[in-house]
């Protein structure tokens, strides 16, 4: 670590550290430096928006706060399909899409952020099929809302993550996938984590940061087995099948380019979420890239 290293925060979760792997040791040629923090996306959300460090993986829900100190690269993020968050009961047939959400109304609801792509999916959904809206909103860590669906202090929780394929072991039940809600009404995919960096670092030092991640995906695609160690050393005792098909479903096509679906993705989310009253709105030109 020198003093010219970029700041970087990002998750623990194994989608970050397969992408940053060879970034991060020091394996990608002529790639920047990088002094590495990890944090979850809630706390990296708040990092942003109080303009800390060089480098950020934040939710795209967080964007419209801060693109005027930091331009969203174009890779190394999470957008895809298929990988959408969950809502979950402990009762099934609580009434889900199929029902218009009916079951919800009123509901006491558990999410791990307010400022969260999961949340403002969750809040676009439940305004159009939960009749006269859920209940009161209850921000909680990660894990511990499938927990507290189970034991009956929440109605319902909002969940992300690996917890698409462990939701079945705390006997609870999927109310709705809101991915499979984003994805039937704009054939788009969903996006979720975004990769931001310092509009301070200047035009050729974003190109030249955005040209590593790219390589550093890549490395790890074509030699998964090296970035192992890093993955699992970090992944808090994740199963190593379930870290697979972590980054199965979150480092795909849009990690290493976001490319003309990416963009209209994460602008359709916000827009519609701007729409609602749920973000500002964004300016014209706050998605593009140096």
């Amino acid at each position: 670590m020198t003093g010219e290293d970029l700041r970087i925060a990002y998750s623990p979760c194994p989608n970050d550290t397969f992408v940053f792997d060879a970034l991060a040791h020091g394996r990608v040629a002529g790639a920047p430096g990088l002094d590495v923090t990890f944090a979850d996306i809630d706390l990296t959300n708040g990092m942003a928006e109080r303009g800390e460090y060089d480098v950020l993986k934040v939710s795209y829900a967080v964007l419209p706060y801060v693109l005027d100190e930091y331009a969203l690269l174009p890779c190394g993020g999470a957008l895809g399909r298929g990988c959408g968050p969950l809502v979950l009961t402990k009762e099934a047939g609580t009434g889900g899409a199929a029902s218009g959400g009916a079951g919800l109304a009123g509901r006491t609801v558990a999410v791990p952020s307010e400022r969260s792509t999961a949340y403002l999916l969750f809040r676009l959904w439940a305004a159009e099929l939960v009749p006269g809206g859920v209940g009161e909103i209850v921000v909680m860590p990660f894990h511990e809302i499938m927990p507290a669906v189970r034991d009956g202090k929440v109605d319902a929780g909002l969940v992300i993550h690996e917890a698409r394929f462990t939701y079945r072991d705390y006997g609870l039940h999927k109310l709705a996938d809101l991915g499979e809600y984003w994805e039937s009404t704009t054939g788009l995919p969903i996006p979720l984590g975004a990769i931001i960096a310092r509009r301070a670092l200047g035009a050729p030092a974003l190109t030249r940061l955005a040209d590593s991640i790219r390589a550093s995906v890549r490395a790890a695609w074509d030699a998964p087995e090296v970035s192992r160690p890093y993955v699992m050393e970090h992944a808090q005792e994740m199963d190593p099948a379930v870290a697979d098909q972590h980054i199965g479903l979150y480092v795909n096509e849009f990690t290493a380019d976001l490319g003309e679906d990416g963009y209209a993705a994460v602008r359709g989310l916000l827009t519609r979420a701007a729409a609602e009253g749920l973000l500002p709105p964004l300016g014209p030109d706050a998605l593009d890239f140096p």
